[in-house]
Parts: C-alpha cells; structure tokens; sequence
C-alpha cells in the first residue's frame, strides 16, 4: 500500500505561516490534495493540483491563504499557508490520486498519516 509522507506542521501564532510538505513514495500521481481535520469535524478539502498543467482549485476558507505548489516529476508536494487564524487548527492530511482534479477524498486513493497544525493566540 502505497503511504504519502507529511511533515512540516507544529504551532504557531496567529497570522503566522507553516509550510507543509508531502513526499510521494516513489511513484507519479497526476493529483495531489490537501485535506483537513478538525477537532469533532469531518475531513475538509483545502487545496489541490493537478499536471501535466499544474492546475490548482482551493477550498473556500483557504483560498486567499494558502499555496498548494510541486508535485510533478515526483517532486514533494507543498502547502503554503499564511495568515493562520485558530480555525485553521487541525490535522492536515496528504492525498494523491490517477484522476482529475477534485475537492473530493472520495476521489484520492492514497493518503499520508497527517500533520497536526495548532495555531494559538
């Protein structure tokens, strides 16, 4: 079974940044995705990008904060966020997938173990 590698979550204040970073395990997806979890949530789309044309969609409490870059050719997978407010406070979950762009974790195949992000004020 094939596991993506996270890293790069911890905490920081709030309007701070964190870079997350995603390593596919040796092989090529054409979709990668960023998901959360928060507390007593369910999982909630924040970010993907899809190649050969490095097509990205946001999730509509992310969008103006966050950069989802990398991916093709292998290469680790980046999350950029900035401004981080409390409600950004969750695990934060890898995904790749073989098919098109989508906001759905029905649609990834494969997920890392997560990254918890805290942000404190």
């Amino acid at each position: 079974q094939v596991q993506l590698v996270e890293s790069g979550g911890g905490l920081v204040q709030t309007g701070g940044s964190l870079r997350l970073s995603c390593k596919p395990p040796g092989r090529t997806f054409s979709t990668y995705a960023w998901f959360r979890r928060a507390p007593g949530k369910g999982r909630e789309f924040v970010a993907a990008i899809s190649w050969p044309y490095g097509t990205s969609y946001y999730g509509d409490s992310v969008k103006s904060r966050c950069i989802i870059s990398g991916g093709n050719a292998r290469n680790t997978v980046y999350l950029q966020m900035n401004n981080l407010q409390r409600e950004d406070t969750a695990v934060y979950y890898c995904a790749a997938s073989t098919r098109p762009l989508s906001n759905s974790e029905a649609d990834y195949d494969y997920w890392g173990q997560g990254t918890q992000v805290t942000v404190s004020s």
